[in-house]
């Protein structure tokens, strides 16, 4: 199909608006993997722009030898996965008779649901509740307080609704109860919109930080957001023992850099294996009713 001039010029536009939108969120990322690879004077005389000066590996191999960060990533990773998986298992389990026109009390329940989107909990009557049920200072209380991302439980039920009513009726016949409907035939149906939901939870996991910084007091709990914060508000506190040592391939600005595409770049590695299924899964899941 041949475009018209002014259909040639709109996505002409549109590529050159998604391209720079691009480049904004890339360039800070490039800019930071140089500058863990500068050298120090490089670093901090501003020379580095989007390609490493003076390459050296020094910020990198000390930062991959701390064991603080490690742990911290560690943790990081525990909570993304437990979390993750709970999140998904119950919003799974609430999406599912929301979506059932059967369900008499459906649209009383996602009117109270909604609710929570508008008016979210003060944050002191939030934090007594937490340490009421003693979670201070433990995992849980970075899990089981958002278990339940309403946004996310909303796409899920919308894909619900999409599918055909039928395959619940000869379930039904052949004897199915609802959990072996919802796990057996509507969870092999639903693989887009659960990646997407999937990478909701998890990105939202891995970047936990107000719930750490209200609720652990244990520095060796810490997620890998509050040893970064420590570390950039700190530096020297990660840089002092090589300091010390009479290492100076690094100094507290490359350490910074690294330190952030350390933290970043492993949630980034997961949005590729799960690309052939957002978009679909996001376009599935749109708001209808």
């Amino acid at each position: 199909m041949r475009l018209s001039f002014g259909g040639k010029s709109f996505n002409a536009l549109n590529y050159a608006f998604l391209t720079a939108a691009a480049a904004t969120m890339i360039m800070p990322l490039l800019h930071l993997l140089a500058m863990s690879f500068s050298s120090p004077i490089a670093a901090d005389s501003k020379k580095v722009f989007l390609l490493p000066v003076e390459f050296t590996t020094g910020s990198w191999a000390h930062i991959l030898q701390t064991e603080e960060l490690w742990r911290s990533f560690g943790i990081t990773v525990y909570i993304t996965v437990v979390g993750t998986l709970i999140s998904m298992f119950f919003s799974l389990l609430t999406a599912f008779p929301l979506s059932r026109r059967e369900f008499l009390l459906r649209k009383p329940v996602m009117l109270g649901i909604v609710i929570t989107m508008i008016f979210n909990a003060p944050m002191i009557p939030f934090f007594l509740t937490v340490r009421e049920l003693g979670l201070m200072n433990s995992l849980w209380a970075l899990i089981i307080p958002g278990v339940i991302g309403t946004f996310n439980m909303i796409i899920i039920r919308t894909f619900f609704m999409g599918i055909p009513g039928e395959l619940d009726d000869s379930a039904r016949i052949d004897g199915c109860s609802d959990f072996r409907i919802l796990f057996q035939i509507y969870l092999p149906l639903s693989k887009p919109v659960l990646a997407t939901v999937g990478l909701f939870y998890a990105v939202g996991y891995w970047n936990t930080f107000q719930r750490a910084v209200l609720f652990l007091r244990d520095p060796s709990m810490w997620p890998l957001q509050m040893k970064l914060r420590s570390y950039l508000t700190s530096p020297e506190e990660l840089a002092a023992v090589n300091l010390f040592l009479g290492d100076y391939d690094f100094n507290t600005t490359t350490l910074k850099a690294a330190t952030i595409i350390f933290a970043t770049i492993p949630i980034i590695l997961v949005y590729p294996y799960l690309q052939k299924y957002f978009v679909k899964g996001a376009m599935l899941g749109s708001l209808k009713e």
